[in-house]
């Protein structure tokens, strides 16, 4: 689920969706605004098997266990400060 194994391919591994996410917020911005982005560069790439918001979510979530992406102050995702 994670990362690509027989039964999840590799563009549906929470991993893959998640470097894809990394790459949108390069500002902060709302889940909704997210989702939004991402669910449009999907239909734009015509992808057999899209993306569901619950998907979407997991990888959300996935990132935010690992660290990658916290909430700001005013409840926007963004990038996680390494310090």
């Amino acid at each position: 689920m994670l990362l690509p194994t027989k039964g999840v391919s590799s563009e549906r591994a929470l991993m893959s969706i998640g470097s894809e996410l990394l790459e949108d917020l390069r500002d902060p911005m709302s889940v909704s605004a997210l989702w939004d982005r991402y669910n449009s560069r999907q239909t734009s790439a015509n992808r057999p098997h899209r993306i569901t918001f619950d998907w979407f979510s997991l990888a959300l979530t996935a990132l935010y266990a690992m660290k990658v992406v916290d909430v700001s102050d005013d409840g926007y995702i963004r990038r996680a400060h390494v310090s």
